[in-house]
């Protein structure tokens, strides 16, 4: 290389790091700099710690650089912490089972809520109870989601099994128009849709999951293995951001005040903000890891060993990581 070029180049990159910009233009194209953390997460109120820290800046008050990724489902999220792309997740418990199970290197940082699912049918399609939707066509979110599970114990507990049924993978906001529509008759998916589904005269929920398996785990905060090892002090920030988001969200439903948090959602979840506020009011949101709560996703675990959906169950020490 020519003497002058290289002497350029030198007297570039001195520069940049006299100006502060080390973590832009040239020392980007070198490769550092991106202290931005990317939290995926799905379209569902479920994730609304997460909505409501990221409106009210909670993430910039501690100086952490977010970016907030949307993905259909668990199954993608989890593909995505695989694969290095996502640095932390809110998804449901059970593709993080069957993530870690496969030998994913991510941790489990802090519950999220419980419950919050349920299965809906159109009035037309004359199902009133379990053994009516054999044959018929039932959406879910995909066979890596809660719900599949959920749909399984509930068949299960009714003396039949999901080869009765017709289970169909759809993106959740598609579900509640194809049963509009008349395109299918029944779906068991996350809240707010369920609240959002039986707002229309032609809907009903036939079971809420709290009802399927009472208490069960729903949705966590998880994060990548590297992710944990080199960003120590982030991750224990992150977990404490998602206490004060979920400490005021109770509180706000518990004083009458749900519309304030419905305030702060994203708009794309909110397209009825009565039904959201009856969605937030119908589940528990909570933090942090308790050993009643790991004692609760040991049984789950369980369930879906028994169900067939997991080889076996996952220990404490390989499922959690603590601050």
């Amino acid at each position: 290389m020519n003497k002058k070029i290289t002497f350029v180049l030198v007297l570039a990159l001195a520069a940049c790091l006299v100006m502060g910009s080390a973590s832009a233009g040239l020392f980007d194209f070198l490769g550092g700099g991106d202290d931005t953390v990317k939290i995926g997460y799905l379209p569902s109120d479920h994730d609304a710690a997460l909505f409501v820290a990221d409106a009210q800046g909670l993430y910039e008050d501690k100086g952490i650089n977010t970016e907030l990724v949307q993905f259909n489902n668990g199954g993608d999220l989890m593909t995505a912490m695989a694969s290095g792309d996502v640095d932390v997740g809110y998804v449901g418990i059970s593709p993080v089972l069957s993530s870690i199970s496969a030998g994913v290197p991510v941790k489990v940082i802090s519950a999220a809520q419980t419950e919050g699912s349920g299965i809906i049918i159109t009035n037309d399609s004359s199902i009133e109870n379990a053994g009516d939707l054999a044959g018929k066509t039932v959406a879910t979110p995909g066979e890596a989601s809660i719900q599949h599970v959920l749909l399984a114990a509930y068949l299960e507990d009714n003396g039949m099994s999901l080869d009765d049924v017709n289970e169909s993978a759809m993106k959740v906001p598609s579900i509640n128009d194809a049963l509009k529509t008349g395109n299918i008759p029944a779906a068991i998916t996350f809240q707010p849709y369920v609240s959002l589904g039986v707002s229309d005269d032609n809907i009903n929920e036939l079971a809420d999951s709290s009802e399927i398996v009472p208490g069960h785990p729903c949705c966590v905060v998880v994060a990548s293995d590297d992710f944990l090892e080199n960003n120590n002090e982030t991750a224990k920030d992150i977990i404490a951001i998602h206490k004060e988001a979920t400490e005021f969200i109770n509180k706000n439903i518990e004083d009458g005040k749900t519309e304030e948090v419905v305030k702060l959602l994203p708009e794309d979840i909110v397209a009825d903000p009565v039904a959201e506020a009856s969605s937030l009011e119908s589940f528990p949101f909570i933090y942090g890891l308790t050993d009643d709560y790991k004692a609760n996703v040991d049984v789950f675990q369980q369930l879906e060993v028994d169900l067939g959906i997991l080889n076996e169950t996952i220990s404490q020490d390989d499922l959690y990581w603590e601050a």
